[in-house]
């Protein structure tokens, strides 16, 4: 077992995954989703990528000023992570304590275990796809991710 594992950090993880279960998510829901993420991230004046699918369809896409094309290849490297693990990339790299790729023997250039890819769940359903946020430091893609989605469902 990793040596690094913070049992409060996964637990406070597992709780927002917990509550942000949502009662249904349709396309336009999607796109409203992502824009309540582009707009936190305007006002702050955020370089990310938002990225938001539905099953393995990409609903949503927006890339701010001073972004890059590598982005995108972490964000499916994220979303990767999450259907594969059925949790946020930031829980699975938190639960393998920082060793994801060690532990799992997952190629690191199709699996990331780092913050940011948020599960989209329904009541009932289960995971239906995945909020993806890019650019930041990983805690603070994975925040952004929890903030909109709590925006979103108000």
């Amino acid at each position: 077992m990793p040596h690094d594992i913070d049992a409060d950090l996964i637990a406070r993880i597992e709780a927002e995954e917990a509550e942000l279960v949502l009662d249904g998510f349709s396309n336009d829901d999607a796109w409203r989703l992502g824009t309540i993420a582009y707009d936190l991230a305007s006002q702050r004046d955020l370089a990310v990528v938002i990225d938001i699918r539905k099953g393995i369809q990409q609903i949503f896409h927006a890339a701010r000023e001073n972004t890059t094309a590598d982005m995108d290849a972490w964000i499916e490297r994220k979303v990767r992570t999450v259907y594969r693990f059925g949790a946020s990339s930031y829980l699975v790299g938190r639960r393998h304590g920082g060793n994801f790729t060690a532990s799992t023997q997952l190629p690191f250039t199709e699996y990331v275990a780092h913050g940011g890819a948020f599960p989209i769940r329904v009541r009932g359903t289960g995971i239906v796809g995945v909020l993806t946020i890019s650019g930041l430091p990983q805690e603070d893609d994975h925040a952004l991710a929890v903030e909109a989605l709590r925006a979103f469902r108000g």
